[in-house]
Parts: structure tokens; C-alpha cells; sequence
């Protein structure tokens, strides 16, 4: 299988979410046959939900397409660097392989911060890629706050 990037579609997803006056954050989960399986983006307020961040409703929707709690093979496309909660949430699904955007000084779990999947508790490691669309990813959440802020 030739590797092919869904970024787009998780930034379609933060779109849809800045559209809802979410914080832009998109994310989709991928098959290993390299089906779109999953796709959300964040839904904190709308559902007054402190766990409904892009990666978890994506997380859940595709365990349940699946029928099953873990998902060895799969991929997850987020458009940034997923906070410690999801990260955590990575790692119990098993996902394979994780495809992030823009870093996330103030917030992320893996490359900045706890750095989650460094633990000797985090049960797996999936392979990270990161700065994929970062800076499409960036320039919304920097245009979403802007716009709060005037």
C-alpha cells in the first residue's frame, strides 16, 4: 500500500468545527485497507463535554464501526498534537500510527509537555509523524483566536 496523507480531511473536519465556534481541531481515522473509518472534530461546548476533544469522538466512532475496544492497524490523522488525554486514549486504542500537525507548546502530550508515550505506564507506542499540514493547522487556530480576541 502506497502511503497516502489524510490531513486534508482532518483539517476539513477543524474547518467544520471553527464553523460550530470550536476550537479548529479535526481528526480521522484510518483503516489499514486505507478507508476513512472515523472523522470528527471538536465538540467540547457544543456537547458540554470536557472529553469530546476531535481525537476521542474519533476514537470511539471508529471502535464502534469496528466492534472492538483497540485498533492495531489503524491510523489516526489529527491536526494537533494531541493533549495528554487523548494521547492516553491513543495509546489504549493501539493505534499504529499517529499523524499530527501543528505542535502544541501550551497543551500537547507528546512531543511537548508529559510526552505520554515515554511513560513506562503507556501500554503502546504508536509511530508518531509530525508537521504534517502543520502550517494549515496552525494559521486556523491562530485565525480562531484572533478572532475571539478583537
Amino acid at each position: 500500500m502506497t502511503y497516502r496523507s489524510h490531513m486534508d480531511a482532518a483539517l476539513a473536519e477543524a474547518r467544520a468545527a471553527a464553523a460550530r465556534g470550536e476550537v479548529p481541531v479535526g481528526a480521522v481515522v484510518v483503516a489499514p485497507d486505507g478507508r476513512i473509518v472515523a472523522r470528527a472534530g471538536n465538540r467540547t461546548r457544543e456537547l458540554a463535554d470536557p472529553t469530546a476533544h476531535a481525537e476521542i469522538l474519533a476514537l470511539r466512532a471508529a471502535c464502534a464501526a469496528a466492534g472492538s475496544e483497540r485498533l492495531p492497524g489503524y491510523r489516526l490523522y489529527v491536526t494537533l498534537e494531541p493533549c495528554p488525554m487523548c494521547a492516553a486514549a491513543i495509546s489504549q486504542a493501539r493505534i499504529a500510527r499517529l499523524y499530527y500537525g501543528a505542535a502544541d507548546p501550551k497543551s500537547g502530550g507528546v512531543a511537548q509537555g508529559p510526552r505520554i508515550f515515554a511513560h513506562p505506564q503507556s501500554h503502546h507506542v504508536p509511530e508518531i509523524y509530525d508537521g504534517i499540514g502543520a502550517e494549515a493547522a496552525a494559521a486556523l487556530l491562530k485565525d480562531f483566536f484572533a478572532g475571539r480576541r478583537d
